[in-house]
């Protein structure tokens, strides 16, 4: 038997140590959420507002902006107040907050990703079927189980990882809450009902990601057939956006879980949490926008 003293808070890591790099992070960061708050709230309102966008492409896409404008408000607004005040502490209460609602979002995201590939592979594959397949009532009910399922995901983790306490060192080698370097300074050791939540939420996610392949796959074979080279071109448009917003999501969030949790975090840890927790959220409206004559018109109209 040994004396253990019970955490009630931890102390989350900065970007440096040197005073004017963390005036530079606060700024970098600040334009980053400045730029991902513009650019989803715009692509909300566009979708919101033009008729001509009320297609079930654009109202996933207005749910895809709404979680990503939620996702970089868990932890990027927090780490700015951090390096601008050198309060670097964060409660139980915090992060058991900052992780359900990270896991809420990214569970949500990545379902929502795998209806819009259903969704490009219903258009493409089976056109004339298109209204039946993707009628308002079957697009509410699929964005409602998104939802849902970030939800449960979300309680899941919170539930399994807080219901036990912290007695190890206080310090997270991450500028947010992350499962794995809350995993670290667990008191039971291991926490199977963590394990337990991250295989079924690991099934899950493979699963979401095995149908997008496949949707793709189904997908590029019937483009590929289309007699028209503009039909070809504006199929591929249409769906690359897509593809690449999923694979930097789900390559960039598998990296930062799968990788080993070091005893001594470095720069490089906190760079590939950045990846999946500041990118994606900052370039999808990029993307959508950029890569579609639709959003470029309904936003030149917008603007004008």
């Amino acid at each position: 038997m040994h004396n253990q003293t019970t955490i009630t808070s931890f102390l989350l890591m900065n970007f440096s140590d040197n005073w004017e790099l963390q005036i530079l992070h606060a700024i970098i960061f600040f334009l980053i959420y400045l730029a991902a708050l513009m650019g989803n709230l715009l692509i909300i309102l566009v979708t919101t507002i033009d008729h001509h966008l009320q297609t079930p492409m654009y109202f996933f896409l207005k749910h895809l902006s709404f979680i990503d404008l939620c996702y970089i408000s868990v932890t990027v607004p927090k780490s700015i107040l951090m390096s601008l005040t050198h309060r670097n502490s964060i409660s139980i209460t915090e992060c058991a907050t900052q992780i359900y609602c990270i896991v809420l979002f990214i569970s949500a995201e990545l379902s929502l990703l795998t209806v819009m590939s259903y969704d490009r592979y219903a258009a493409i594959c089976h056109p004339l079927q298109y209204e039946i397949l993707m009628n308002r009532g079957a697009c509410v009910q699929m964005a409602t189980a998104t939802w849902v399922s970030g939800n449960l995901a979300g309680i899941m983790h919170t539930v399994s990882i807080f219901s036990i306490p912290f007695c190890k060192a206080n310090v997270l080698g991450q500028f947010f809450c992350e499962i794995p370097h809350l995993l670290k300074l667990s008191c039971l050791q291991p926490n199977l009902a963590e394990i337990g939540s991250i295989i079924t939420t690991t099934i899950l996610g493979l699963g979401c990601f095995f149908c997008v392949v496949t949707s793709y796959v189904y997908i590029f074979s019937t483009v590929l057939r289309m007699p028209s080279i503009d039909g070809r071109s504006k199929a591929f448009f249409t769906c690359l956006p897509h593809l690449v917003v999923t694979m930097v999501f789900v390559t960039t969030a598998f990296v930062a879980h799968v990788k080993p949790t070091s005893d001594t975090p470095s720069l490089t840890d906190l760079l590939v949490s950045v990846f999946y927790v500041v990118v994606p959220p900052t370039l999808n409206p990029v993307i959508y926008s950029l890569r579609n004559k639709d959003m470029k018109e309904a936003l030149g109209k917008l603007l004008r």
